[in-house]
C-alpha cells in the first residue's frame, strides 16, 4: 500500500481543515477543501458579470453532468442533473407508467427511507410496495474473524441471502426494483448485479440509489447492469448538498412524460414558449428549474479531486482504514459493524446505546462522526490516514471513561 498511502496523502493535503479535525464522516457530508473554496470564489467573482453570468453557470452544470457521467460509464444524454436523490426516485417513479397487472414496487428494508418513502407515496394509484428484507440478517459484533471470506461473522450467506429475499418478491407484477448500492446504515455493499438480472428476466427494471459509493468506489452502470441511478454531490463526491444526478438508460422510452418539470425540461428552453410542453429524448427531459448554482460550482471542485484517482486504490485504501479501526474499536471493548472486505462500503458502525451523545462527544474531541439509529458511522475517504483512527480510538476511550462501558450488550443488525 506504500504507492496508495503516497497519493493518499498528497490527496490530505487539498484539505488544510484535516490539521485540525478529525473528519470520519464523510457518509454524511464531505470535508471541505481548497479546491471547493475556490470554486465558490469563482462563482462570486463571475456573479459580478450580471445577467452574463448565467452563461458560466449553465456551464458549470453541463460540465458537472457530463463529468458524473463519465464517472459511471454513461453518455452525457443518460444523465440528469436533480435537486436531490429523492426528485430523482420522483421522476422514476411517475413516469414508468403502469402496465397491465404490474402494481409493485420491490424495496427492501436497507433503503434509504427517503427513496422509500417516495415509493410508497405512488401508494394512492395502487402501487403496492414491498421490502425484502436485507437489513435484518444476523450479524455477531463481538464475533471474532472479519475477513475476506466472512468466516465467524455470520455474513458469509448475507448477500445470497438478500438475493434470494429479492428473488421470492419479483414476479410479473413488479413495476420496478429498488436496490441500493451500498446500504446508508452498516455500509454493506449490495449485490446489484444479481438482483438486476432477476428483476430483468421478469420484466422489470431496475432503480439505484449509489449515493453512499460514487467517489469512493469504482461505479459503472454496465456492470450494475441497472436502468436508473441515482447519486449525489455532498458525501464522497466532496461537494455542496442542492445538487444530484440521475442516470436513464434510455430516457425517452418510459410510459409517461414528467409531470414535475420546468424550463429546463424543455427541447429548447429559450424558445420561452408558453403553450408548448415538449420534452427531449435526452434525459434533460427530467430536468426542471434552475438548478442550485453554488452546489455545480462546488461539484465540479469534487471532480477536479476525484476524476485523478484510481477509485480502485481508493477503496482499498479505505478497506484499509475500516479493518484499523475495528481491530482498534475491539481491542478496547467495543462492539462494531465491519461487513466482510466483498461487502463492505467505506463505513463502519460502532455500537452504543446513546449513539448521539457519543457522536457530540466526540465531537467536542475534535472528531467528527455520523450517528444513525443504534449506531455511529465511521466512514472514511482518501484524505483519512491511520492517526485519524488513532484519534478516533482514544476518543471513544476517553467516553467511555467518563460515561462507563456500553454495558456489554450483544447486539445484532
Amino acid at each position: 500500500m506504500s504507492a496508495t498511502s503516497s497519493a493518499a496523502a498528497t490527496f490530505r493535503r487539498r484539505f488544510p481543515m484535516l490539521e485540525r479535525t478529525v473528519h470520519l464522516s464523510s457518509c454524511s457530508l464531505g470535508a471541505r477543501s481548497t479546491d471547493l473554496d475556490h470554486a465558490l470564489g469563482r462563482m462570486a467573482a463571475d456573479m459580478t458579470l450580471g445577467a452574463g453570468a448565467w452563461e458560466r453557470f449553465s456551464r458549470q452544470v453541463d460540465r458537472a453532468r457530463a463529468r458524473f457521467a463519465r464517472l459511471i460509464g454513461a453518455d452525457a444524454e443518460r444523465v440528469a442533473v436533480v435537486p436531490n436523490a429523492s426528485v430523482g426516485a420522483y421522476q422514476v417513479a411517475s413516469t414508468l407508467g403502469r402496465r397491465r397487472g404490474r402494481h409493485r414496487i420491490v424495496s427492501s428494508t436497507a433503503e434509504f427511507p427517503s427513496i422509500s418513502h417516495v415509493w410508497l407515496a405512488q401508494g394512492r394509484d395502487g402501487t403496492e410496495v414491498v421490502h425484502a428484507p436485507c437489513a435484518g440478517k444476523p450479524v455477531d459484533e463481538t464475533a471474532d474473524g472479519y475477513g475476506d471470506d466472512g468466516a465467524g461473522d455470520g455474513a458469509g450467506d448475507w448477500a445470497g441471502d438478500c438475493v434470494a429475499d429479492y428473488a421470492a418478491l419479483i414476479d410479473e407484477r413488479t413495476r420496478l426494483v429498488s436496490v441500493p448500492l451500498v446500504t446508508y446504515a452498516e455500509g454493506r455493499v449490495m449485490p446489484v448485479a444479481e438482483i438486476a438480472a432477476i428483476a430483468h428476466a421478469a420484466g422489470a427494471p431496475v432503480f439505484v440509489d449509489a449515493y453512499q459509493a460514487v467517489g469512493v468506489r469504482p461505479v459503472r452502470v454496465d456492470e450494475l447492469g441497472c436502468d436508473f441511478l441515482v447519486a449525489g454531490t455532498m458525501k464522497y463526491l466532496l461537494g455542496l448538498p442542492g445538487l444530484a444526478f440521475l442516470y436513464v438508460r434510455a430516457p425517452g422510452s418510459l410510459g409517461l412524460d414528467p409531470v414535475l418539470t420546468g424550463w429546463f425540461g424543455r427541447v429548447d428552453p429559450f424558445a420561452f414558449d408558453v403553450s408548448l410542453l415538449d420534452f427531449p429524448a435526452a434525459a434533460t427531459r427530467f430536468e426542471t428549474g434552475t438548478p442550485a448554482v453554488p452546489a455545480a460550482y462546488a461539484a465540479n471542485a469534487g471532480f477536479d479531486l476525484v476524476e485523478p484517482l484510481d477509485l480502485a486504490e481508493v477503496r482499498d485504501h479505505v478497506l484499509a482504514l475500516t479493518d484499523l479501526a475495528a481491530g482498534g474499536l475491539r481491542e478496547r471493548g467495543e462492539q462494531v459493524v465491519l461487513p466482510p472486505r466483498r461487502t463492505r462500503g467505506a463505513h463502519l458502525c460502532l455500537f452504543d446505546p446513546e449513539p448521539e451523545s457519543l457522536a457530540r462527544f466526540l465531537a467536542e474531541q475534535g472528531v467528527s462522526v455520523s450517528p444513525r439509529g443504534r449506531y455511529v458511522r465511521i466512514a472514511c475517504h482518501f484524505y483519512n490516514d491511520a492517526g485519524d483512527v488513532a484519534a478516533l480510538c482514544a476518543a471513544v476511550s476517553a467516553y467511555r471513561s467518563k460515561h462507563g462501558s456500553c454495558g456489554g450488550v450483544r447486539v445484532h443488525s
